[in-house]
């Protein structure tokens, strides 16, 4: 117990140390002990008798170690309270008014001189107020303050006691700076917030595929009148219609179309590939209606495009996409992103000398990554983001995968979208994973993510089984769609020189699985690597992976594709039984298993079972504290981001059960934990799944929790809930 925080051993009772020889034996039920393989049959990890606990009363106080003290509980804060819109905006501007929200520019250097803004800055320069309210600094140092380097939070850094007198003045944030990239330019955001931003590869690309659908006219037509509308100023009673048009058309509108004008919406759907038409056809429509034209407006667009798109064939030349500029600012935006393209092309000609730009590049040409053999850590939607990617790099992941983002997001110039895309140093191969409905929209992000971002490869995302994604025709939705799958795939791979990955679940329903009918085609389509999650969109989470489907698979893959298998790895036997069961796969990604015990990439490396330590377990929540301090910040909003991740990922990390507490090793990522105690009072608080104890972890490691704080977990996972299992 010499290892164990000082605030760790209060929390317990001193009854709660060890469990009498006495005490009768009882199950998780409250009933008969059963044999070790008995627990195992019903998926109940099978804990040694000696550490098992009575059940608890009820599921709030289940696990929880406090209980039985007279601490006062913080259940609470649990809690989550739903606001409405208007009642967060109005926190919102009383928090801007408040003292505490010191302007930056002042809280680096400390000069209430520092802000431009002067008196129409939003924020507070009020420094001694800021100083007299600011909560009491946190244990430990400043993360930024490393060779001298100065904290870009200045006063606003909760560390600011270990500041160095004599440090330089911070102007910016040098340390994320040199340590992270892709981060989004305010020129690129403009450019994409006012749909100014030019996508001619990806929509020459799907132009040549077929895939642009029929709205490009109607994008057309609208240009011709917003060009009217901004140099005359005319035709001021259609510019809100005109305005209607141009939001509700398409991606693909400003590419010609390769079917005829007499195809209509429905017709185009069936085949998979193209977009509804929705209100933007509707609208047109209806105007050209007015005057009985509209077949014929639209039959005399189509001739007149189709000969243009011949004429662009035959030279080789690509149509004028150029966006329609009626503003000055916006075109002194463009002309600057452009003029900075260009010379980055001109620079990358010179340096690589290619001879013809014009030829396209087979896929089997495209630079491959080798994932044989190397511990793949998945994407992982909210807790996978950058600091704990760092943790599991250091204990031996090879390969890392940003979080899941959307198309639409990302084309929309939405910074915490493109949040999702940051990559560490330390991330030596690294990827992406953006998920999208239609070619278009897969096509423009990945020529957007290649030229903004320095990525190894491109993950696809066809097996999100979340309703909200599925809903929008994405993720595993397309399982259902094969040929709109493969006008994404041949889109993005035709779009971008990096390689671009898939990841598939089985199939859409249970029992119906349907990749080993399509696994050639995807390495034909220009998929360069698949990852199969053995379970289908219906089955979610639950039940166990089907590996031998699986199996299946990668038996009838291509050799030009590499296939990796995801599902249940939770220790290295788990690995080792995959890959020696299925020589043809290239490697299995690890997910969940990561989540609850990261150093699972160090069991694998090491081939043993890591009897990890409760103080050990602390040591890496340690480090994943400091590590995202570094990257979402070390002021008031940091530190309480951080602490939400934090809690986050203990909703995970409290499902980790010790080696030396089973009858049966190693542990599966199914079994349902007993209610146990640790071998010390840290260990027993780790293994809660009550929140009021990941708040007081999450104490110990950033302090108090502000008043008001609230928690609830976002992720749940049915493989452990009580009520629907027990």
């Amino acid at each position: 117990m010499d290892d164990c925080p000082k605030d760790i051993c209060a929390v317990t009772d001193s009854s709660t140390e060890g469990v009498p020889a006495s005490q009768p034996p009882l199950d998780p039920n409250g009933t008969t002990q059963r044999s070790p393989e008995e627990l195992v049959a019903r998926a109940i990890a099978p804990v040694k008798r000696e550490f098992l606990r009575p059940p608890p009363s009820s599921r709030t106080t289940q696990n929880n170690p406090a209980s039985d003290t007279n601490v006062k509980q913080p259940q609470a804060n649990v809690v989550q309270e739903k606001k409405s819109k208007r009642q967060l905006k109005r926190e919102r501007r009383q928090e801007q008014n408040s003292p505490l929200n010191l302007c930056p520019e002042i809280a680096k250097t400390g000069d209430v001189n520092a802000c431009s803004y002067k008196d129409k800055c939003r924020f507070s320069h009020d420094i001694e107020a800021f100083m007299a309210q600011k909560p009491a600094d946190l244990e430990g140092d400043c993360p930024f303050i490393k060779a001298d380097a100065p904290c870009p939070y200045g006063l606003a850094c909760r560390f600011a006691g270990t500041h160095k007198d004599n440090a330089p003045i911070a102007t910016s944030n040098l340390l994320k700076k040199s340590s992270e990239v892709n981060g989004l330019s305010k020129d690129v955001q403009k450019l994409l917030w006012k749909n100014k931003m030019r996508f001619t590869k990806a929509d020459a690309v799907v132009k040549s595929l077929g895939l642009a659908g029929p709205n490009w006219k109607v994008k057309k037509l609208v240009d011709k009148e917003e060009d009217e509308v901004g140099l005359d100023g005319s035709h001021a009673a259609d510019e809100t219609n005109c305005k209607k048009v141009v939001d509700d058309s398409v991606d693909c509108s400003e590419c010609p179309s390769t079917f005829p004008a007499a195809v209509n919406a429905e017709e185009a759907c069936e085949t998979d590939e193209l977009r509804p038409l929705k209100k933007a056809k509707l609208l047109v429509d209806e105007k050209c209606s007015d005057e009985g034209e509209d077949a014929t407006v639209l039959e005399n667009d189509n001739e007149k495009n189709s000969a243009e798109t011949e004429l662009a064939d035959n030279v080789l030349a690509e149509p004028d996409r150029s966006p329609k500029i009626c503003n000055l600012k916006d075109a002194t935006v463009l002309e600057k992103y452009n003029e900075k393209k260009s010379a980055e092309t001109e620079l990358a000609d010179d340096v690589h000398a290619e001879p013809d730009k014009s030829l396209k590049i087979h896929p089997r040409e495209k630079m491959l990554i080798d994932f044989r053999e190397k511990l793949y850590l998945a994407p992982l939607t909210t807790v996978g983001n950058l600091p704990f990617r760092r943790v599991c790099k250091t204990l031996g992941a090879d390969v890392t995968c940003g979080e899941m983002a959307m198309c639409t997001n990302l084309l929309q110039g939405q910074a915490s979208e493109w949040a999702l895309l940051r990559r560490h140093s330390s991330e030596d191969l690294f990827g992406v994973q953006i998920c999208g409905a239609y070619p278009d929209t897969v096509a423009r992000t990945v020529e957007l993510i290649e030229k903004e971002c320095t990525v190894d490869f491109i993950d696809i995302n066809m097996g999100c089984p979340i309703d909200i994604v599925v809903d929008k025709g994405a993720g595993s939705f397309l399982l259902t769609k094969p040929l709109r799958m493969k006008g994404i795939i041949q889109a993005a791979s035709g779009t971008v020189d990096k390689p671009i990955t898939v990841k598939v679940r089985t199939g859409y329903f249970g029992g119906k699985n349907r990749i080993d009918s399509l696994i050639a085609d995807i390495g034909s389509w220009g998929a360069t690597a698949v990852t199969i999650h053995g379970r289908s969109r219906q089955q979610r989470y639950s039940k166990l992976a089907d590996w031998d489907y699986i199996y299946q698979c990668a038996r009838k893959a291509p050799s030009t594709l590499q296939v990796l298998g995801n599902g249940d790895i939770f220790s290295y036997l788990d690995w080792n039984n995959r890959k020696t069961d299925s020589p043809e796969l290239s490697t299995c990604m690890i997910a969940r298993g990561a989540l609850i015990k990261p150093w699972l990439f160090t069991e694998i490396k090491e081939q043993r079972h890591w009897d990890i330590s409760s103080q050990e377990r602390l040591n890496i929540l340690k480090e994943y504290v400091r590590f995202g301090l570094e990257h979402w910040g070390s002021d008031k909003k940091g530190v309480e981001t951080t602490r939400h991740f934090v809690l986050e990922w203990l909703s995970y990390a409290c499902r980790y059960i010790p080696v030396g507490l089973l009858d049966v090793i190693p542990q599966r990522l199914n079994w349902r934990p007993p209610s146990y105690y640790g071998r010390d009072d840290l260990e027993t608080l780790m293994a809660s799944d009550s929140a009021a104890d990941w708040i007081r972890i999450s104490e110990m490691l950033l302090g108090k929790v502000p008043d008001g704080f609230t928690f609830a977990p976002k992720h749940k996972s049915n493989a452990y809930d009580r009520a629907e299992n027990g």
